[in-house]
């Protein structure tokens, strides 16, 4: 008897352990209403302390939602983990994944340790304490605290030297009368040696170089950006036109805000919305490190540049416009060659086709009420309309590489290869990371 009543006693505690375990957990019971609203605010924090200048706001967001893909996955595990793996099957995934969101964020903005704070009380209000609640705690801190700790050193506020070159066809130049910048100023240099999150280095993809200047390429290249980028052009569209300006909001503002109206349309898991956030965001990072290694080794110059200099650049087909002026008045202070708003916003399209679920044939809807009417600090003006519309991802990728061809900033090439680079990157990304088990 003594020996049925033992065994009877060590079935009870084995009911008891599965009884808390990842085999209860229905991930399909987890909305991803905690990730968009964690991802909104880190996001509207960085616009408001940076205008996204920096690569805090990005690299924050990384960091944040890979906080909270690592300790759900250490819950129910569905996909590989990227900094941090442990087996918690009783901890609370809805404490774990807001307590890792907000452990990362309060360490990147602690100002605003109490707006953040609201969110994490918003989503535990229904949670009655418990010890799973406890472990799920401990869980997030632990999964914040070992990205930021991977990330510690990663040069993402470093700077570069940068020595203007003497003109020369092809060869970047100051333009700071354009660009509303202090002579002698350049944006970007430090990007390139960055470490990325995922690419093995920052020149782990090598773009090609750009066209010879005295080529037809260059020359086909040159007469087009001159014509349909210019200022009065005759031969844009309206749609032309509405596009260029339109796609001109950074990568990481306007593909999250996607990202957040696709989870409200679609309503995927929290694990699933997670995994997205997390890869978007790296592949958005990933892609200025890499673009702007490209940048900085060919050292390319503007159209604004290179029409107005056009009788000194050696090819007898290029006409210079001592004049010319593109269609909102303005030209970021680094090289053209390739195209950064091409590379992030294709990386993150390339991702969204891969890991969102619903392939690349996927029609949607991107909203953008404003934009910058010129450069960083020009003042906003409103889009009629806000919406663009979409037949798949990677038409919204190549759409936003070739907008930098209507507004006059990028040689068709440039766009191109952005396209090209991002398309790498955003499918390196998922190839290899965070990966369904």
């Amino acid at each position: 008897m003594k020996f049925i009543r033992l065994i009877l006693m060590v079935l009870m505690v084995l009911f008891a352990f599965q009884s808390c375990t990842s085999q209860d957990i229905r991930i399909e019971d987890y909305n991803a209403s905690l990730a968009s609203d964690f991802n909104q605010l880190i996001i509207e924090t960085a616009i408001a302390e940076d205008n996204l200048l920096t690569m805090k706001g990005v690299r924050s967001a990384s960091m944040m939602h890979v906080a909270m893909h690592d300790a759900l996955n250490s819950i129910v595990p569905k996909y590989e983990y990227y900094a941090y793996h442990t087996e918690a099957p009783d901890a609370d995934p809805i404490t774990a994944a807001a307590y890792a969101a907000y452990s990362v964020a309060i360490n990147q903005y602690p100002d605003k340790q109490e707006s953040f704070k609201k969110i994490l009380d918003k989503q535990l209000s229904n949670l009655e304490d418990s010890e799973s609640k406890a472990k799920g705690k401990t869980l997030g801190e632990a999964a914040a605290e070992a990205i930021l700790k991977k990330r510690d050193g990663d040069k993402w506020n470093g700077e570069a030297d940068y020595t203007f070159h003497p003109m020369a066809p092809g060869v970047y130049a100051e333009f700071n009368e354009h660009s509303g910048t202090p002579e002698g100023f350049v944006f970007g240099a430090g990007l390139a040696v960055i470490k990325p999150f995922l690419l093995p280095n920052y020149d782990h993809f090598k773009a090609p170089p750009p066209p010879e200047i005295n080529s037809e390429a260059y020359t086909k290249a040159f007469n087009e950006v001159k014509e349909v980028g210019r200022f009065d052009s005759k031969t844009r569209t309206e749609d032309q036109a509405h596009l260029a300006m339109w796609w001109k909001e950074f990568g990481e503002s306007s593909h999250n805000n996607l990202l957040r109206d696709l989870i409200k349309k679609e309503n995927p898991n929290l694990w699933d919305a997670t995994r997205s956030f997390a890869l978007m965001n790296m592949v958005i990072f990933d892609g200025y490190v890499n673009v702007f290694y490209n940048k900085f080794h060919y050292n390319h110059w503007r159209p604004y540049t290179a029409i107005r200099w056009a009788a000194h650049d050696g090819n007898e087909s290029t006409e210079p416009d001592a004049e010319w002026n593109n269609l909102h008045k303005y030209t970021y202070p680094f090289p053209s060659y390739p195209s950064a708003h091409g590379t992030a916003s294709t990386a993150a399209m390339t991702v969204l086709a891969n890991t969102f679920g619903k392939g690349d044939d996927y029609k949607f809807t991107m909203v953008q009420k404003e934009v910058d009417s010129a450069g960083f600090f020009s003042g906003h003006m409103k889009m009629d309309p806000p919406t663009r519309n979409f037949n798949s991802f990677s038409e919204a990728g190549l759409e936003a590489s070739m907008s930098r061809v209507y507004l006059g900033i990028h040689f068709r090439y440039d766009s191109e290869e952005g396209n090209k680079l991002g398309a790498k990157i955003g499918n390196y990304a998922s190839d290899n990371f965070l990966k369904q088990l």
